[in-house]
């Protein structure tokens, strides 16, 4: 029971994006087109999930036995930073048509504060591995949701007559702001 309540949480209730508000310059940058949306989703999740794993194996096993949480962050953005360059060499290898697609985008996931704040959460909240992947998978969903939610609302805004003060990034945050009310209905869940 307590994986669903972590699964629905992170998702629902408590997503990353729309009620945590990390992770917003990929949510805003990568959402014009669903396709895109898409690549970005999965390259987040398993940067996400394996970050997670490696963090928490290098919090239990290297920096509280050796007195050196302090350096927690730094060395949490080290290993975010070098899952993210072995996620753009495969992408690179694997399919070379995403990986233009993402261009920019895919390096950002390196400052992706999400990716951070999932791996900083999971040991703040004192959870086991096997909880940590569960927390880090399903606020990659929730990412992903949100993500893929908001760039088929702006495919669809972008055939509709908006006023000129409007286009862009002010019906996007208009959009965003109506999207996190949406999700907030899911607070009483849990």
């Amino acid at each position: 029971m307590e994986y669903i309540i972590i699964i629905i949480s992170a998702i629902f209730v408590n997503n990353i994006v729309l009620a945590q508000f990390l992770g917003i310059c990929p949510f805003i940058g990568v959402s014009g087109k669903v396709e895109t949306s898409v690549g970005m989703t999965g390259a987040v999740t398993f940067v996400m999930v394996i970050a997670t794993i490696v963090t928490y194996l290098l919090q239990h096993y290297v920096l509280i036995p050796l007195g050196i949480t302090f350096m927690q962050t730094i060395t949490f953005i080290l290993v975010i930073a070098s899952l993210v360059q072995l996620v753009e060499i495969m992408l690179k290898k694997v399919s070379p048509s995403l990986y233009q697609a993402l261009g920019i985008f895919l390096p950002l996931i390196t400052t992706n504060c999400a990716v951070l704040g999932v791996a900083i959460l999971a040991v703040q909240k004192d959870y086991n591995l096997l909880e940590s992947v569960v927390f880090a998978t399903a606020n990659a969903i929730g990412f992903g949701l949100a993500l893929i939610i908001f760039a088929g609302l702006r495919e669809h805004l972008d055939m509709v007559n908006i006023p000129k003060a409007m286009k862009g990034v002010p019906i996007a945050f208009v959009t965003a702001g109506l999207l996190a009310l949406a999700f907030m209905g899911f607070a009483g869940l849990v």
